[in-house]
């Protein structure tokens, strides 16, 4: 049996353009120093859950605690905060700058065994905490096995 399947070279071109523009999208070139500090800037997060609760470890170094906010709605926490780009007096040939800058905001949807009435964030060296403390019904229990006495007879 003989298969005749349709080549469409320009589908093969837009797919190369498309995997090469991705490539490049976080290295356009900018002008101007103020472009250079804008950016996306999204905190790495890490999640790990204990059996009293689940925690959020952010990445958000060189920020002050008053520019980081932490809000709880509809059970969806949000977490956001802005890095601002530090200007100097001084004039400064930048070669590179890696470091992204500018406003950001993380998303996360809460489980139900979240309590959101217990919801605490502390944030030190550049780490920012939110620790969510599980319900009580959610949190595992031990039962005890008790064994029946067998009666001897005999």
């Amino acid at each position: 049996m003989t298969l005749i399947t349709r080549i469409d070279p320009y589908q093969e071109l837009a797919t190369i353009q498309d995997r090469v523009n991705s490539l490049f999208e976080n290295f356009a070139p900018v002008s101007g120093k103020d472009q250079l500090a804008t950016g996306n800037f999204v905190p790495p997060v890490d999640i790990y859950e204990d059996e009293q609760s689940l925690v959020l470890k952010l990445e958000v170094p060189g920020m002050n605690e008053e520019d980081l906010n932490v809000s709880l709605e509809n059970n969806i926490l949000t977490v956001s905060g802005e890095r601002k780009f530090e200007k100097e007096e001084k004039e400064e040939n930048f070669h590179r700058i890696e470091r992204r800058y500018g406003f950001f905001a993380r998303t996360f949807r809460l489980p139900n065994m979240v309590d959101s009435e217990n919801i605490a964030a502390a944030y030190d060296k550049g780490l920012l905490k939110v620790t969510l403390v599980k319900r009580a019904e959610a949190k595992p229990k031990q039962i005890k096995v008790s064994v029946a006495e067998k009666t001897l007879q005999g």
